[in-house]
This record gives C-alpha cells, structure tokens and sequence, in this order.
C-alpha cells in the first residue's frame, strides 16, 4: 500500500494521477486539514506534522510514502528519509526531473507558498541537476487557499493570479513548475496567462510517472494490489468528503483520523 498525505486536498491531484496511471493500487490518504495550509508555517512544526502523519500512514498499513505536499517536501523530506527504512517520494523532486526533462533552453520559473519557496529547495534541486540553468522563483501564497475554496474563477482571483504570474513571464521562462499540489487545478488559467510556449510541470503527473518507474524496476513491492482506497482527515470530515468528491470525480468516503 502507498500512503500519501498533505496539508489538505492538493495532494489529491497527486492521488487521482496516481490512480489514473497505477488503478490496481492499494492507497491510503491523509490530509492534515485540522493543520491547513502549511504554506507559511514554520519549519520545524511542518517536520513534526510530517513525522506524526507518516507514522499514521503507516499503522495503515503503508509500505510506501508519498508526500503530497510540496511545503513539507521542502522542509520535511530529507528528515523522514532519514528516519524511515521504507521509500519515501517527493513531489518537489520529481518535479524537477520533470522540469530539466522538458525545458529546452533551461529557463525554469517556479511557483509556491511562501515557505516552499523561502527554502529553495526547487532552486537548489535544478542547480545541482544542472548549474547553467537560469531559474525564477515567485511565492504566491494566496493560490492554494484559493484552490481549496473553489475561489479561482473569481475575478479578483485571476487579478492576483496575473499580479503573481507577472514577473515570471517577463523573464521569458520556457518551463514553469508548479510547486504546490494544488495548482493542477489551476493550470489551464496559468497556461493562458503564461502562454502556449511555456511548457507547465505538474507535481502530480511527475509523481505519477516516477512511483511507475520505481514499481516497474522492483516488481516484488508490496504496494501493488486491487485498487482498494482509503481517505482520511483529521479536520472537518464532510467538508473533505465533498472535496475529495469533486477533485477525484468519484464517489468516496472520508473517515476521522487522529495523529499523535
């Protein structure tokens, strides 16, 4: 079983691309609603929170962990490898694999929550990856709350989303990566500001490609299984029950979930 978690309902773009790519998955997800967003909280209680949500994952019974969220990628990824003796996946650095594969001129914009992009970890993945990248990097801590409220298609929020998007295209990028887990649900309006040159890198699709090539290179995992999943929320259930309904296109059901 691949155990994924996040700050709150980004993740699940990663789960649906997932599941579209592997069906026969056995998954569990846990998002940290009661704690959402992490974007601007401070590291070390995001190191904690990923701590306490992997250990809930895997009394779950995961053998893989995922995390889903590019703010605890960030901060809290090196740490839980360190500590865990099981895989453990991260959006941020698929992401970048992704984003050197597909760039032609190496012009890579990134965008994120504020702590995402304070930590540098994109910056620092791209430029140890490849030092003659040219990279741009913008916060745009508004986005994720406004995925998670339905509230893009706001005028006011295609304002911000152009104020955000601004810099970056006159840099004259050729790929921007999106470094936040809920920004799929953006892309077709950041595609139109940036343009059709730009070539967008999503978390989930990224994700998706590399859990595959890590299963197809050790076919005796035991991850793989018969598609079973389960949601879990450690805030407002019914409120994630709806989320999760429209995000993944699927009926679902949602329980309560308490992390020590």
């Amino acid at each position: 079983m691949v155990g994924f978690f996040d700050s709150g309902a980004g993740g699940l773009t990663v789960l649906k691309a997932v599941r579209a790519r592997l069906p026969s998955l056995d998954v569990v997800y846990l998002g940290d609603t009661a704690r959402a967003l992490y974007g601007n909280q401070h590291p070390e209680a995001i190191q904690r929170y990923t701590r306490e949500a992997a250990a809930f994952l895997v009394a779950q019974g995961a053998t893989i962990i995922v995390i889903a969220c590019n703010t605890a990628s960030a901060v809290a990824a090196e740490v839980l490898r360190a500590e865990l003796t099981m895989p453990v996946f991260d959006v941020s650095d698929a992401s970048v694999a992704e984003a050197l594969r597909v760039s032609k001129a190496n012009r890579i914009g990134v965008i994120g929550t504020r702590t995402t992009i304070a930590s540098k970890s994109h910056e620092n993945l791209l430029r140890a990856a490849c030092p003659e990248a040219t990279i741009f990097t913008q916060p745009t801590p508004l986005l994720a709350p406004l995925v998670e409220e339905r509230a893009w298609r706001y005028p006011e929020a295609m304002r911000i989303l152009r104020r955000y998007l601004k810099p970056l295209k006159e840099r004259h990028i050729d790929t921007l990566i999106l470094g936040c887990t809920h920004y799929p649900m953006i892309a077709p309006q950041i595609q139109r500001i940036m343009g059709k040159r730009v070539k967008l890198v999503s978390s989930a699709d990224a994700m998706a490609n590399k859990l595959a090539q890590y299963l197809a290179d050790n076919p005796n995992s035991e991850s793989s299984g018969t598609g079973i999943m389960k949601l879990f929320a450690t805030g407002d259930t019914a409120h994630f029950t709806d989320t999760a309904r429209w995000w993944l296109g699927e009926s679902v059901r949602v329980e309560k979930a308490v992390l020590n």
